[in-house]
């Protein structure tokens, strides 16, 4: 998977946190980013790194990795194209507080924290621009929060699935291990749960990857009164 710089502007600026900046910040980001890409299982950063700049996803699936201090980082996410993560150290000056993984080739824009301070400095407004990342990253986590709160693991699953979308028209790249891992469910209750919707015709599912074939469904599913 080749992504031209033409192509990576075109997304970012699309979607996301990007695309709700003013046209004069959105050209400064572009002008200041680096396009990378990271092989399968590389990290993009790790929980504890030293403070560095922002990422944003331009086309790939990351795995969003984290946990309170002294556990160890647990999947809780993948990121979509358009979403930019890493601004916490920006404003904390501190070290890493997540992970983000490469689950296949993946292409990243990347602005270094050093170049941010620089933006910063020749526009204040960047700073709240860049804040702006951890309020969509909290919207995000409240939606993990309530999906996980849903009493059924079938309900977490199906919420959990519906979620995955996000990454956009393409096979989930879950393992069964995973998808346990981010609805709270033990491998037997996903097992049970992926007949269960293979069967209605919601998912097709195979080794190490799911494709969601009517995520409406999953979602009405999910949002069934569970006695919460």
């Amino acid at each position: 998977m080749d992504v031209t710089r033409a192509q990576a502007e075109e997304i970012v600026s699309g979607t996301g946190w990007l695309s709700r900046m003013s046209p004069m910040l959105r050209a400064t980001v572009l002008r200041h980013s680096i396009l990378m890409n990271f092989s399968h299982n590389e990290h993009v950063f790790r929980y504890g790194d030293p403070p560095g700049g922002i990422y944003g996803l331009v086309a790939g699936t990351v795995t969003v990795n984290t946990a309170p201090p002294n556990e160890s980082p647990q999947l809780v996410h993948l990121g979509a194209p358009g979403d930019w993560a890493g601004e916490e150290c920006f404003i904390t000056r501190q070290s890493r507080r997540s992970e983000l993984r490469a689950s296949g080739s993946l292409w990243m824009m990347h602005i270094p924290l050093d170049t941010m301070d620089r933006m910063a400095a020749a526009d204040p407004g960047a700073v709240r621009a860049f804040a702006m990342i951890s309020v969509l990253g909290s919207d995000v986590l409240i939606r993990v929060i309530h999906d996980l709160q849903r009493q059924q693991a079938d309900r977490r699953i199906a919420a959990v699935l519906q979620r995955a979308t996000w990454i956009g028209r393409m096979p989930i790249p879950l393992s069964q291990a995973d998808l346990g891992v981010m609805a709270n469910a033990s491998r037997q209750q996903v097992n049970a749960a992926l007949r269960r919707f293979a069967s209605a015709g919601w998912i097709e599912h195979q080794y190490r990857s799911i494709t969601v074939k009517d995520a409406d469904a999953l979602y009405r599913f999910a949002s069934t009164d569970d006695g919460r």
